[in-house]
């Protein structure tokens, strides 16, 4: 008999442009699931709490939060894309399809865009991929692009510098039940902050927003029920082999829960008469969280514009940050430890209050 060493996940010298992978496993929907996370997050959006309030407005049962459906989608990407990353970069064009709800299921592709080795450190590059995630039903429900910050498995192997000439377009409808005056959502109004309408919302102001949540070491229970699989988010063993490796020197915590937290405190003063969110911009994780740190978050109010073929909506463009309090001496330092550029269809306070 021989002792065979299975390796998980690629490295950068792996990466071929122009390849898919169609990602294992799949997700299903759970109760559990979706319950532990809009619990978690903080999320107050009746649509994903409320029952009564998701089928009064044409939604067939309470939808999936946006930030569960890019945790949901982003984790089945991690043992192909990075499971053997440094860091994950950034986030481009994060659009919004059909909603998701208990019972559907997600499977994955990514598409390799671009693979660039780092011109400074020898060890490390970047990978440049094109993630899709669809329901049982073939509908994306979101896609995005993402470069991330992928180890070689050793200095010294041979990575050539490609990109493809362009991304290819993802076909991806946002879907919304039409609006319906018969529905009476004036009944349901209360259920709702009074002044988080489209009328409320002024360009140029920052909303800092009250509520706060510790880190703990449930997030590595939160990262398993995902099935992330990347392992400086749960194998400490393998950090304290090579501590200067890894940033911090600790387990970082999976980028999704800040996402989701940032979403989530927000919500109560941006969000809550929100129908969907539309597209991420651009977002970027700027500093790691680790257990311990508070996760805060705030908002700017960038613009607002009508919503093409809805009266009854409007979009704001925001960015939300979220940051953490670092003590220095005697004193705290606050640091920012996320960036999103966020597109929300917001009601109109004339159609539905």
């Amino acid at each position: 008999m021989a002792t065979v060493y299975k390796r998980k996940g690629n490295f950068l010298e792996d990466f071929r442009v122009g390849h898919v992978f169609r990602h294992k496993v799949g997700k299903t929907i759970t109760e559990g699931l979706f319950n532990a996370f809009t619990e978690y997050d903080m999320t107050t959006n009746p649509l994903s709490k409320n029952r009564r309030y998701a089928q009064r407005y044409g939604f067939r049962d309470m939808i999936l939060p946006p930030g569960l459906v890019m945790a949901v989608v982003f984790s089945q990407s991690v043992e192909d894309i990075s499971e053997n990353a440094r860091a994950n970069l950034e986030y481009i064009n994060m659009r919004f399809g059909v909603p998701v709800y208990i019972g559907d299921t997600i499977e994955v592709e990514s598409l390799v865009v671009g693979v660039r080795p780092s011109s400074r450190e020898p060890d490390l590059g970047v990978v440049h991929v094109q993630t899709t995630g669809r329901n049982q039903h073939g509908e994306v429900v979101l896609t995005y692009e993402r470069k991330v910050q992928v180890w070689k498995s050793r200095p010294d192997a041979v990575v050539e510098e490609a990109q493809l000439p362009e991304v290819p377009m993802v076909p991806c409808e946002l879907r919304l039940p039409p609006y319906d005056p018969s529905r009476a959502y004036k009944e349901l109004a209360h259920l709702t902050s009074p002044d988080t309408y489209f009328e409320d919302f002024v360009p140029g102001d920052v909303l800092e927003h009250s509520r706060g949540r510790v880190i703990t070491t449930e997030h590595i229970a939160w990262t398993a029920m995902l099935d992330n699989t990347s392992q400086v988010h749960c194998n400490q063993f393998m950090i304290d082999q090579n501590p200067q490796r890894y940033l911090g020197g600790q387990l970082i915590v999976y980028g999704g829960i800040p996402f989701n937290l940032c979403l989530g405190l927000s919500c109560p003063d941006v969000a809550d008469n929100a129908l969907c969110d539309i597209v991420y911009k651009s977002g970027r994780h700027t500093a790691p969280v680790f257990v311990g740190d508070t996760v805060f978050a705030s908002t700017e109010i960038k613009g607002k514009r009508d919503f093409p073929g809805r009266p009854d909506l409007g979009i704001v463009e925001t960015i939300l940050r979220g940051h953490k309090f670092v003590r220095e001496g005697q004193d705290y330092k606050r640091v920012e430890i996320f960036y999103l550029e966020r597109e929300i269809a917001v009601k109109r306070r004339t159609h539905y209050c």
